[in-house]
């Protein structure tokens, strides 16, 4: 019996929501500072519409207390919306930053936070990634997505060369390529998962999941790319706030 308390007073507590909520709130304002300022903005202005309304019809009692959660609810998407924003910043311009936003794909996606494709890099060291190519790569119903990263004329030519390894390996299979950055015809890495998520969708999951398995005998390198910040860890966890 004492052993098994001894066991349980050893193992690590789950985190609360309030707990989770300041850590989001913590990593974001280290990137923005006016975030806070945000979010009492979002609660203050819904409370007044809210509690404006009740004046109007007379219950500004029922409208105050219901006002309240709303703007706790507003202040927290406020947050998460901020924190978001800031984690894309973060990483934007970062070796690897195409692979980190690829983490914040939806179920249904199968992908790789490590680049099935590199050139130009001098060493393993964040450092010595500058000035490198890399393509990244993701399955989904609407097929297979190649994501390029680095300097223009080098990602082209890495993402054309790969698109012709993959083909062979699926054929007849949709290929879509992309350049994350911010010259023309580019994807902003903050939008990268937006993108791909409203890629029409041709494929069944089954048939996905099997282009996915078939994509693996390509292998491909696996260098230890500095995958920067995760914008998945500076979102708020939705369920854990809903109590799920």
């Amino acid at each position: 019996m004492a052993r098994k308390e001894k066991q349980q007073s050893t193992e690590p507590k789950k985190q609360g929501r309030v707990g989770q909520i300041r850590q989001v709130y913590t990593a974001a304002h280290q990137v923005d500072r006016l975030i806070g300022w945000w979010m009492l903005l979002a609660a203050v202005a819904v409370l007044v519409v809210v509690v404006g309304i009740g004046v109007l019809v007379g219950h500004w009692v029922y409208a105050l207390i219901l006002g309240i959660p709303l703007a706790v609810l507003a202040a927290t998407i406020t947050m998460s919306r901020r924190a978001e924003r800031a984690a894309y910043s973060a990483i934007e311009g970062q070796p690897g930053a195409a692979g980190a936003a690829l983490g914040a794909l939806r179920r249904g996606w199968f992908y790789e936070q490590q680049p099935v494709a590199l050139e130009g890099a001098r060493g393993t060291r964040p450092e010595d990634m500058a000035g490198a190519a890399f393509v990244f790569r993701a399955v989904g119903r609407p097929g297979i997505v190649l994501v390029g990263e680095g300097p223009q004329g080098r990602v082209t030519k890495l993402l054309e060369s790969e698109r012709r390894k993959t083909a062979r390996v699926a054929p007849g299979v949709p290929l879509h390529l992309l350049q994350v950055g911010s010259g023309e015809g580019q994807v902003p890495v903050r939008k990268l998962s937006g993108k791909l998520t409203r890629m029409k969708p041709v494929l069944t999951k089954e048939e996905a999941s099997v282009v996915n398995k078939r994509l693996k005998s390509l292998g491909g390198m696996r260098p230890p790319v500095p995958a920067g910040m995760d914008p998945m860890r500076a979102r708020v966890d939705r369920k854990a706030m809903r109590g799920r």
